[in-house]
C-alpha cells in the first residue's frame, strides 16, 4: 500500500519536522521551499501546507488532494472557486500574526502620531527642527474595520492608551476591548467619529474598494488610515488625493494595490506617508507558531476525522 503523503513548501528546522512526522508516521513527508523538492509530488499528494501559484496547473488533475492549509490569514490569492469545486477543505494561517502585525501597527500610528518618521528623514540631512508635534495617541478614538486576531490584539493594546475603541466586524460579535461594535454597513457611522482608522480586513468582493473618496471626506483632518489589510480594499487615487488635499493627516501603509509599489507612485514621495513592503506579519517564530498553534492540530483533527478545525474557510466569505 502507497504511503500518504504531505507536502509543505517551506523549509522547517528538524524540531517542527519531528513534531509533524510523530502525527503522522506512516506518511511520507515531503518538505522545503524549492519547487523542485515538491513538484514532483503534486499529483499524488494528499494535504499541502503552503500554497504556490505554479501549483494549479499541476493539481487539476489530483484526485487525491483533500485538504490545503495557506501559510498565510489571506486566501483571495487561491484560485477558490476550483478548489470548492474539487471539494477541497481550506484552512488559513488566521491568527499567526496578532503579534508582529498588531506591534507594526502601532509602530505606525506612534510614528505618525509623534512625527517620528519625520525626525528620522531630520536626522540624516542633520537637521534640528520642532516639526510642530503635539499630537498624543491616549484618549483618542480608533476604528478597527475586521475585528479577528490581529484587530482584536490591536484593540487590546490600544486599551493601554486609554482610546475609545471602535470595532467593525460583520458578526457583532462583542469582544472584551471593543467599545461599540458595528457592521460594514454602519461603516459611513463610525469613520467620522475615528481620530485612527485601521484596517485588518481580508480582500472580499464586499470590502474591494471599500474606502473611497465619499469615506476620504467623512473622516477628520486630522485623522490618520493605516492599512495591513490588502491594497484592494483603499481605492488608492483617492487616498493620494485625500493625503494631497489634506482631507486626512497621514497614512501608514504595508499593503498596496500594485506589489512591489513602484517608484513613480507618489505615495513613495509624501511626507505624511510610512511604506513598508507588505511586511507587517514577518516575525522569526511565524513557522513555529503555524506548525504548533494551528498546522498540528489541524492535522490531528484531519488524522483523526478527516476535517480540520481551525481556521476553516468559508468559500461563500470568501475568508
Amino acid at each position: 500500500m502507497d504511503r500518504k503523503k504531505l507536502v509543505i513548501t517551506q523549509n522547517l528546522n528538524e524540531n517542527l519536522v519531528q513534531k509533524v512526522q510523530e502525527v503522522v508516521p506512516d506518511w511520507t513527508l515531503v518538505i522545503g521551499k524549492k519547487s523542485s523538492i515538491w513538484k514532483p509530488d503534486l499529483e499524488n499528494v494528499e494535504i499541502i501546507a503552503g500554497w504556490k501559484k505554479d501549483m494549479q496547473e499541476t493539481l487539476e488533475g489530483n484526485t487525491n488532494l483533500k485538504w490545503l492549509q495557506t501559510w498565510s490569514a489571506g486566501v483571495n490569492s487561491l484560485p477558490l472557486d476550483t478548489l470548492k469545486d474539487k471539494g477541497i477543505t481550506i484552512t488559513s494561517a488566521n491568527g499567526v500574526h496578532s503579534f508582529p502585525i498588531s506591534e507594526t501597527i502601532f509602530g505606525l500610528l506612534l510614528s505618525l502620531t509623534r512625527k517620528i518618521h519625520t525626525y528620522v528623514r531630520n536626522h540624516q540631512s542633520k537637521k534640528w527642527h520642532h516639526e510642530n508635534m503635539g499630537l498624543e495617541l491616549h484618549g483618542k478614538t480608533i476604528g478597527i474595520l475586521g475585528v479577528g486576531a490581529i484587530g482584536g490584539e490591536t484593540a487590546k493594546i490600544s486599551k493601554a492608551f486609554g482610546m475609545h475603541v471602535l470595532g467593525v466586524r460583520n458578526s457583532m460579535k462583542d469582544h472584551e476591548y471593543v467599545d461599540e461594535m458595528f457592521t460594514l454597513k454602519d461603516l459611513h457611522e463610525v469613520l467620522p467619529r475615528c481620530d485612527y482608522v485601521v484596517i485588518t480586513l481580508p480582500l472580499t468582493d464586499s470590502t474591494a474598494g471599500l474606502i473611497g473618496e465619499k469615506e476620504f471626506d467623512m473622516m477628520k483632518s486630522t485623522s490618520f488610515i493605516i492599512n495591513i489589510g490588502r491594497g484592494n480594499i483603499i481605492a488608492e487615487k483617492d487616498l493620494i488625493l485625500a493625503l494631497k488635499e489634506k482631507h486626512i493627516s497621514g497614512a501608514g501603509l504595508d499593503v498596496f494595490q500594485f506589489e512591489p509599489l513602484p517608484s513613480d507612485n507618489p505615495l513613495w514621495e509624501m511626507e505624511n506617508v510610512i511604506v513598508t513592503p507588505h511586511t507587517s506579519g514577518s516575525t522569526n517564530v511565524y513557522d513555529q507558531r503555524l506548525i504548533e498553534e494551528i498546522f498540528i492540530p489541524n492535522l490531528r483533527d484531519y488524522v483523526n476525522s478527516s476535517k480540520p478545525s481551525i481556521n476553516l474557510v468559508d468559500f461563500k466569505k470568501g475568508y
